[in-house]
């Protein structure tokens, strides 16, 4: 079977958008749909639903911790418009609020006041809170959990077509060591429910690729995953793949006692290769881990890594992690800079060839 998914591979150009095929020889509908999902390559937004930190804030937060201040630095405009862009991975990272109320009142906002606009009271609802560092870092493009993927999936009944969308999550827990910060709930057994709740009550089952539908009749999601029972792009067209960014200790209470995630809607972060769940894998150090990516994407894992982190890049324009990034073969690429911020320049990321999905470069290596 592997070789057969090589030789359909090697049929497609390496110039063809996977996504918007042109017809041509090499690049009809029929070679690139007939590719397993796994065979692409595609960019992402790191932090997706982040906004910048007010300007007062800001100014606290560099007094405070400078080096923090600088990594903060950055933000992305709507969901929407990052798909319309061509983002085809997503971040979105959330606190447990079963109650509501629990963010509505951010201690820098206390603090400093700022009259730079946003709205809180969506807070007050109860459900998963997507920000990133609470009381410090809390201005999001969507508050809601629910409300992203409301919006995601509306963007996908409006572009049937698009390649499978990667949505990858932090479940922020650790507490925020800050005099007066609010208490974070922990992701126990029932949060790690309410997530998989919140996911379906937006998404039909048809709508996205899950743990059992890649596994199907195999022993384990490793076993399914390394026979290539990843589905095909004709299948995987238009849909949501979902998967846990976090260490191993997290990921085990979201797994439990399954076998591999059976009835799961996520894909978690494997602790290792040789994890009965493994499938997915967030290596977001493409030059250190290189080798590792190549060998496992290959294998036919699907990984995530990143082409710039903390701003560092884009101050530099330091072009050299993309090229990396790209040339590791991990199938979603994230960075903050799908336009440039022009506070630093004129550093921005883009897939290698253009268009919005490529020919993964080593899944087709002969």
């Amino acid at each position: 079977m592997i070789a057969a998914l090589f030789a359909a591979a090697l049929a497609v150009s390496a110039s063809c958008d996977l996504e918007r095929p042109s017809g041509k020889p090499g690049c009809t509908r029929a070679t690139v749909d007939a590719l397993p999902m796994n065979s692409l390559q595609v960019l992402g937004t790191h932090n997706s639903y982040k906004m910048a930190i007010a300007p007062k804030e800001m100014e606290q937060l560099r007094k405070a911790n400078a080096k923090a201040a600088i990594e903060l630095d950055y933000s992305h405009i709507r969901l929407t418009d990052q798909l319309n862009t061509g983002a085809r991975q997503l971040e979105l990272d959330y606190v447990y609020d079963p109650d509501g109320g629990r963010y509505s009142t951010p201690l820098f906002r206390k603090v400093v006041p700022d009259t730079t606009p946003y709205d809180l009271t969506p807070m007050a609802r109860p459900g998963m809170k997507v920000l990133h560092v609470p009381d410090i870092d809390y201005r999001s493009v969507c508050p809601l959990f629910v409300d992203c993927l409301k919006e995601i999936r509306a963007w996908s009944q409006a572009h049937p077509d698009h390649v499978p969308v990667l949505i990858i999550m932090n479940l922020k827990q650790d507490q925020i060591k800050v005099p007066g910060a609010v208490k974070l709930l922990a992701f126990d057994a029932k949060a790690m429910d309410a997530v998989d709740a919140e996911i379906r009550s937006v998404f039909k089952p048809n709508e996205l690729i899950t743990p059992d539908k890649v596994q199907g009749k195999h022993k384990t999601l490793r076993d399914a995953v390394l026979a290539g029972a990843w589905p095909k792009l004709k299948a995987a067209r238009g849909k949501f793949m979902f998967a846990i960014d976090e260490g191993p200790d997290v990921v085990a209470v979201y797994r439990g006692a399954r076998k591999s995630l059976e009835g799961r809607v996520c894909f978690i972060n494997s602790p290792s290769e040789d994890s009965p769940a493994a499938a997915y894998l967030t290596l977001n150090e493409p030059a250190e881990l290189q080798g590792r990516i190549q060998n496992d994407v290959r294998a036919g894992y699907i990984v995530r890594t990143r082409a710039d982190a903390d701003t560092y890049e884009a101050r530099r324009g330091e072009y050299e992690r993309q090229k990396q990034a790209f040339a590791s073969g991990a199938q979603y690429v994230s960075s903050d800079y799908m336009q440039p911020d022009p506070r630093f320049g004129l550093y921005e990321a883009h897939l290698p060839g253009g268009g919005l999905a490529r020919l993964n470069p080593v899944r087709t290596a002969k």
